[in-house]
């Protein structure tokens, strides 16, 4: 990272005498404000205790979705950051916005398009230049060429989130012909990951990378919230069909659905194979759009939730559907999977089924009461650890860390 300017040395900072910066812990936001979802959220004004960063951020369209919620990931983020004073101009590529479920801009934030990396040098080249935080998102076409350019002539803190930790480390091993090679990948002074667990620690420790951690899925709670409506399912999933996801969905819901002829259970997602056998008690919807989701989930009395495993097995990923429900205080059924207590208390705030037994178990037997109880302290856990604000407030910490440190470490 080459410092040339820095929010440290201009005086935008308010912190002790020394020099030092104050950074707001990511945990300890104010989360009654998120109880009430949309009002108290709309229009609140930032009043900034931190310095003003200008981010440029390469990503995937934030004005369609594809159904895998990286569009989600990015919108909550960058909403997020400019709602904490931040400057941000998000990058997509010109045709993205035309595939997939169209969504609408997201406030306060400059989003611009280009056709390719030479398009990208000539129109973007200053502003990449005079950012404090430059980032390249795995998934965008032609990542390992921007990746290089962005490297090589960005002046503040560099940074790579990957949101397939385990395919870019497999690309790895077939001399990285992914996203980017490892060599690449080390020249950012940051990776970020979907994943966390030990699997960051190896990747600093074998790619020599300055900084590696965790910026994990997060929900919008301005958006996914409990709703009074009348609940229609008593297990429901969402989720494209997945060949590694297959066998605990039909574990865990079709084969309860076959032993329980008078529950009702559903599935939204594509792709499924149209020989897979659906119980008569399952419906079938082929994708959910992303304003329709709140509903989906309220319309449950519990959601199941599944992660595929772990190929490497050293990294855990949440998915973003997992605090989605949860936000909207649905009890979340689920397999067991290593880290599943870093973010849920198993039997207080989420319910781990290894069987159709125990899953027909919760459905059955669990009264109103301790189902409503569960759902809601889940929610809790969500609004105090893991909406996009706090993911905002984690990737600040970061980038504020490295400038600091940039800055202490600078000549003169």
């Amino acid at each position: 990272m080459k410092v040339r300017h820095s929010p440290f040395n201009a005086g935008v900072l308010t912190g002790s005498t020394d020099g030092a910066a104050t950074v707001e812990s990511a945990f300890s936001l104010d989360t009654k404000r998120l109880l009430t979802p949309p009002r108290s959220l709309s229009s609140r004004t930032i009043v900034p205790a931190r310095p003003r960063l200008r981010m440029v951020i390469l990503g995937p369209s934030l004005t369609s979705s594809l159904g895998n919620g990286a569009a989600s990931t990015y919108r909550g983020l960058v909403r997020e950051l400019a709602a904490r004073g931040h400057e941000v101009l998000f990058l997509q590529r010109r045709g993205e916005e035309s595939a997939g479920q169209k969504m609408q801009a997201v406030d306060a934030v400059r989003v611009e398009a280009y056709s390719g990396l030479k398009e990208l040098k000539n129109r973007h080249a200053a502003a990449l230049r005079d950012a404090d935080f430059v980032l390249v998102a795995s998934q965008i076409t032609d990542a390992a060429g921007i990746g290089d350019w962005v490297t090589r002539h960005a002046q503040g803190v560099t940074a790579f989130y990957d949101l397939n930790t385990a395919d870019t480390l497999a690309s790895l091993g077939q001399n990285g012909h992914g996203s980017g090679s490892a060599a690449l990948i080390s020249r950012f002074n940051l990776y970020l990951s979907f994943a966390g667990g030990p699997l960051l620690d190896q990747l600093e420790d074998k790619l020599g990378l300055p900084m590696a951690r965790p910026l994990y899925p997060a929900v919008d709670a301005r958006l996914f919230f409990p709703e009074y409506s009348r609940q229609t399912w008593d297990l429901g999933f969402i989720g494209r069909h997945s060949n590694d996801c297959l066998p605990a969905l039909e574990r865990l819901l079709l084969e309860p659905a076959r032993r329980w002829n008078e529950g009702r259970f559903i599935v939204a997602g594509s792709s499924y194979p149209r020989s897979l056998r659906w119980p008569a008690n399952v419906k079938r919807v082929a994708q959910i759009s992303a304003p329709k989701r709140r509903t989906f989930y309220n319309s449950q009395r519990f959601t199941l939730d599944l992660m595929p495993p772990d190929p490497l097995g050293m990294g855990y990923s949440p998915s973003v559907r997992l605090f989605e429900a949860a936000a909207c205080g649905t009890p979340v059924i689920t397999e067991f999977w290593p880290g599943l207590d870093t973010f849920f208390t198993p039997d207080e705030e989420i319910l781990v089924s290894h069987s159709a037994d125990e899953t027909l178990i919760y459905l059955e037997e669990i009264s109103e009461l301790d189902r409503r109880c569960l759902g809601y302290r889940a929610r809790e856990r969500v609004l105090a650890r893991h909406t996009t604000r706090h993911r905002a407030a984690e990737l600040e910490s970061y980038i504020l860390e490295l400038l600091r440190s940039a800055t202490t470490n600078s000549p003169g």
